[in-house]
């Protein structure tokens, strides 16, 4: 059993996440930021991607955010719906000066690498307060989930964030939290004195081994790293991903997670030759099929699984948002595992 059995009581979300929604504009094809004359947009964002991805596999799930009331704040709430998650507590903003924070992509081919370009200062989510969030939201979900670009983005919302993060804990809620470090948005002492005073707070948390020697400062083997989190701070499970990147088109996947009250580490073979179409989300998605199997199952093995196998598939779709079923990932799952024999196509 995991950190999740005792807080499995009948709720309204099986997940609820707090994060900024961006505008995504892409270079279509391998153009260039410089040179193309035309976008392709999308919605997405580290939490969004999170909740979509566990309600593509099947469960309920939020986003409490908020966005202009315009164009682009309706663009948002469809994208929302059309993922699969409830838009009840996204909030609007009337003033003005409001504004969704965008970013630019351009993908990669070796020798030149993926690039992204940020335009989101000052967006309307570093605006929100721990006031206009309704108070029945602290009941209402089995696990809350957020991410350190979210503590990054304003003092403000940083204030409001690890407030949310509190007062979910208050009611018993698992919390979720993705350290998800981005040198744009803040220093590493910045980062690394916040985050671990929301540390003991969390149950789940996802780190990479990059960032848990840089930002963190921690020295000896990764697995030992991984415990240390346990034991410093009382958290639960330690997830760290582990990608092998051959080329821009072309990456190996995996991951470890360790489970702190059965002191033990689960592992499977890695994806090989994953052919990335776009790896932007793919962290995301292991978080959310991570999530998913510790929802839904109880079970380190089964988010293991699920983590790896819809982070290998996020690559390989266009956008931020992971677009599967349960049955491809199981199908995919099995083929992996060697429990079902791999044909050419599926049909």
């Amino acid at each position: 059993m995991t950190c999740v059995g005792e807080s499995m009581e009948k709720k309204q979300y099986a997940a609820l996440a707090l994060g900024e929604i961006l505008l995504r504009l892409s270079t279509p094809n391998n153009e260039r930021i410089v040179r193309g004359d035309t976008f392709q947009k999308c919605a997405g964002g580290a939490e969004l991607n999170v909740v979509s991805g566990i309600s593509a596999l099947g469960l309920r799930t939020g986003i409490m955010s908020k966005v202009p009331q315009n164009d682009l704040g309706v663009f948002v709430r469809n994208h929302i719906r059309f993922c699969g998650v409830s838009d009840d507590y996204l909030l609007y903003d009337q003033a003005r000066d409001s504004r969704l924070g965008i970013y630019y992509y351009e993908n990669g081919a070796y020798p030149r690498k993926t690039s992204v370009v940020y335009d989101r200062g000052h967006s309307t989510i570093t605006t929100l307060t721990v006031k206009e969030i309704p108070e029945e939201v602290y009941s209402s979900a089995k696990l809350f989930h957020t991410s350190g670009i979210t503590l990054a983005l304003s003092s403000k919302l940083r204030e409001t964030a690890v407030e949310v993060i509190k007062k979910f804990k208050e009611k018993g809620t698992l919390i979720s939290f993705d350290v998800n470090y981005r040198a744009n948005l803040w220093s590493e002492e910045e980062a690394r004195e916040t985050i671990k005073t929301i540390l003991p707070y969390v149950d789940i948390l996802f780190v990479s081994e990059e960032t848990s020697r840089r930002m963190f400062a921690k020295k000896g083997e990764l697995k030992d790293i991984m415990k240390s989190y346990t034991t410093e701070y009382g958290v639960k499970i330690v997830a760290t991903t582990e990608r092998t990147i051959v080329s821009p088109k072309k990456h190996h996947f995996n991951s470890i997670i360790y489970n702190a009250k059965e002191d033990c580490y689960y592992q499977e073979k890695p994806y090989e030759n994953i052919e990335v179409v776009d790896r932007i989300g793919s962290g995301d998605a292991y978080v959310s099929g991570v999530l998913y199997g510790l929802l839904q199952y109880d079970s380190c093995q089964k988010a293991l699984q699920f983590g790896n196998v819809v982070s290998s598939l996020k690559n390989t779709i266009p956008g931020d948002v992971l677009s599967t079923n349960i049955n491809e990932v199981t199908r995919i799952m099995e083929e992996h595992s060697g429990l079902k024999e791999v044909s050419e196509l599926n049909r």
